[in-house]
C-alpha cells in the first residue's frame, strides 16, 4: 500500500474529471453487474505510464464532442486491493494489469487497453484508442 497522502492527488486527476471510486468488491459488483449502458472502469497506478499517458489520455478522450460512456469509475491498484481484485475479475481473459482501461456495454467487457498498450504511447494515442472505443460502443 502506498501512503494516502501520495495517492490523493492521483485519484483526484479522475474523480475531478467525473470517475466514481470503486473502493471495495461490494461496489465493483453493484457496477458491474449492470445489464444496461456503458461503463468504463480505470485502473489507476503511482506507474509512469499511468501519469504520463493513462490519466491524462483518458481525460483527453473525454473531452471528446462524441459518444462517452454513460458511466466513469476508477479502481487503484496498490491501495484498493479487494476492489481491484474484484475488478480483474470481469476483466478475463485478460491478465492482471496497471493501469488498464476497460469498457464495458451492456455488462459486457468489449474493450480493453493492458498496460502494454499504454507504456511508451502517448496521451493522444490512448484517446485516440478510447473515442474510437466510445464511437462504437457507447
Amino acid at each position: 500500500m502506498y501512503p494516502e497522502q501520495i495517492v490523493t492527488p492521483m485519484r483526484a486527476e479522475l474523480t475531478t474529471a467525473g470517475f466514481e471510486e470503486l473502493k471495495t468488491a461490494a461496489q465493483v459488483d453493484a457496477t458491474l453487474t449492470s445489464k444496461e449502458g456503458t461503463i468504463l472502469v480505470v485502473v489507476n497506478s503511482v506507474c509512469g505510464c499511468a501519469a504520463g499517458a493513462a490519466r491524462p489520455g483518458v481525460k483527453l478522450a473525454l473531452e471528446n464532442e462524441g459518444n462517452k460512456p454513460s458511466k466513469l469509475t476508477t479502481v487503484f491498484a496498490g491501495n484498493d486491493a479487494e476492489a481491484t481484485a474484484q475488478a480483474r475479475k470481469y476483466f478475463a481473459p485478460y491478465p492482471p494489469s496497471s493501469p488498464a482501461m476497460a469498457l464495458f456495454k451492456d455488462g459486457k467487457l468489449v474493450h480493453f487497453i493492458e498496460r502494454h498498450h499504454i507504456e511508451g504511447r502517448s496521451p493522444q494515442m490512448i484517446a485516440e484508442n478510447l473515442k474510437m472505443a466510445f464511437e462504437q460502443y457507447c
